[in-house]
């Protein structure tokens, strides 16, 4: 049945009751107005002048005939129109109520003959038996964090969250810091490891349970930390819990995954070329410091032959110990979390937290040579406090975002941070930089900023002398203005904002906070932080950074980079 169609047929169904030899030309005489143009070119090939008078009727009749070939083709569609609404009316028709209904909207003829159109209701009009869904409140309360601090030190940690899936991750106080000359390289090794065979599973069962729940399981470590996490349904969280703490504290070094594992360590330091931001961000560290955090977090080459199953367990044994645990999960309810997890984890032993190793922040010089065409340069000063410091780092942090920069192309589309200091004072007017972008590294109680540049060897001095004009510009008071700094904080909002829109974020969020802080700051406490920020507070931070001795790290054609002596000079003059 038709009954919900209109009466008047649509234009497809206008031209569905036309005979099979109808064409436009039944609507518009265009035989004649091409008879017509005919006819004027031929006179025009004559060349014949005809007075004025001739030519003024002549044009008069050529409009004339126009504006009959028009009012003919109207009153045309005005009959069709009156013969296919029969037609259609005739044709469509289920019901007496439905040829009795007229009103519909206008068609293609209305458009075609110049017929206003009725009005419309306007969109935000209700439809009549459909009730509108509930508005959203304007204050939505912020998930509410739970803990418990198991007798042998281990902390458990859950945050609600709508939403069908959790993510639970534990993570541990424990990183390359703690590695000796002879566990070096073991953190790296450690973070491939991840998730491999356990006392209770193999590595082929751990990827099938992972894969029947539809889950994702991921490892990441750092020169302080160590973090796997697991992301599923909420519907199978205790399942997430146990595997994850099977694969944590019960890790068997099998030599045959060991192995594999060290050849693609093997194979990933090879192609060290492919990452050189990477590969400068490890060599300030090792030229920077003295101590723990001088240690490679990439495993060097030489205790590749050295590292095996045996240290890596009395690597895990010394460093994963309860106090310096911490399982934390987002979309979790915190009851079902601890009847899951404390059972798994009560029976670890009470040992006494170890004091974190020492580190001495010096400066220094690294270069290395390589058959590349460009050079990769890296300048670098010392961030005191670290995150212990929490004002200085959050506004090291705004620094980073007031500084910004990039590639000489924006990725992120057009426009994408082509607002900062470094975007348009300096990649808007070298072009012979391809990168030039500012960096931060900030660790318990210290930490690194400076700016890494890519540029052809030519053209190497000339940017090393201006990232340090930048650096002593942003040092220098009255060189930013009130604006830079307002979207730099509010960038720096945002970003932080997005980021935490990830339950995988804020689970590993809430346990980086516990490791360091102890508990978990709110972000209106960081956002407020941010608001906080002044230009005096910018400077000086910045002439902090730049009392402290100079990193340089340069990898490429590094001939043409300039002396640490020159460079240093420029910050430190006599």
């Amino acid at each position: 049945q038709l009954a919900s169609l209109n009466d008047k047929p649509s234009f497809s169904s206008f031209f569905s009751v036309l005979p099979l030899n109808f064409s436009l030309r039944h609507l518009f005489p265009f035989r004649n107005h091409q008879t017509c143009d005919r006819t004027h070119a031929r006179e025009t090939e004559t060349g014949a002048r005809q007075p004025p008078s001739s030519r003024k009727a002549q044009f008069l009749r050529g409009n004339n005939i126009k504006v009959d070939m028009y009012r003919s083709a109207a009153s045309r569609l005005r009959a069709l129109k009156g013969r296919v609404g029969n037609l259609g009316a005739t044709r469509y028709a289920a019901s007496s109520a439905v040829a009795s209904t007229t009103s519909s909207s206008p068609g293609i003829f209305s458009w075609l003959i110049g017929e206003r159109a009725s009005s419309f209701p306007p969109l935000n009009s209700p439809f009549e038996g459909v009730s509108s869904p509930p508005s959203l409140p304007d204050y939505v309360e912020p998930s509410k964090i739970k803990s418990k601090t198991l007798p042998n030190g281990l902390t458990i940690v859950s945050e609600t969250a709508p939403g069908p899936a959790a993510s639970i991750g534990m993570y541990i106080d424990c990183g390359s810091i703690y590695e000796t000359p002879q566990s070096c390289g073991a953190t790296h090794l450690l973070e491939r490891m991840a998730f491999k065979s356990t006392r209770n599973r193999s590595h082929f069962r751990i990827v099938r349970e992972v894969e029947a729940i539809g889950g994702s399981v991921a490892s990441s470590a750092s020169r302080e930390q160590i973090g796997y996490s697991f992301d599923a349904l909420k519907t199978y969280v205790p399942e997430m819990v146990e595997l994850l703490i099977d694969s944590v504290r019960n890790p068997v070094f099998i030599d045959w995954e060991v192995n594999e594992e060290l050849k693609r360590v093997k194979d990933e330091l090879s192609q060290i070329s492919n990452n050189p931001q990477g590969l400068l961000l490890e060599a300030i560290h090792s030229a920077g410091y003295t101590g723990a955090l001088a240690n490679p977090l990439l495993a060097p080459e030489a205790a590749l032959s050295r590292l095996n199953g045996d240290i890596l367990e009395e690597f895990v044994a010394e460093n994963y110990t309860a106090p310096r645990m911490i399982l934390a999960a987002s979309g979790v309810e915190f009851e079902e979390l601890l009847s899951v997890a404390e059972p798994l984890l009560s029976d670890l032993p009470l040992v006494q937290h170890p004091e974190a190793p020492k580190s001495v922040y010096v400066g220094g010089d690294y270069r290395r040579q390589a058959d590349l065409p460009v050079t990769h340069v890296a300048l670098a000063f010392e961030v005191p406090g670290g995150w212990h410091n929490e004002k200085e780092a959050i506004t090291l942090t705004v620094l980073q975002m007031l500084m910004g920069g990039g590639g000489s192309f924006s990725a992120g589309g057009p426009g994408k941070g082509m607002h900062s200091r470094l975007y348009l004072r300096v990649l808007n007017n070298y072009q012979q930089l391809q990168s030039f972008s500012a960096f931060n590294s900030i660790f318990n109680n210290t930490g690194l900023f400076g700016i890494y540049a890519t540029t052809t060897s030519d053209f190497v001095a000339k940017a090393v002398d201006v990232a340090a004009g930048e650096l002593i510009s942003i040092a220098t008071p009255k060189q930013v203005s009130e604006t830079q700094l307002n979207r730099a904080k509010e960038a720096t909002k945002s970003a932080v904002l997005m980021n935490l829109e990830s339950r995988m974020i804020v689970a590993e969020d809430i346990g980086r906070q516990y490791l360091t802080y102890g508990e978990r700051k709110p972000v209106d406490h960081f956002l407020k932080a941010v608001d906080e920020i002044t230009l005096k507070d910018i400077t000086d931070i910045s002439q902090k950074l730049l009392a402290s001795p100079l990193t340089m790290a340069s990898y490429g054609d590094v001939i043409h980079v300039p002396s640490y002596e020159s460079v240093n000079s420029i910050f430190h003059a006599k």
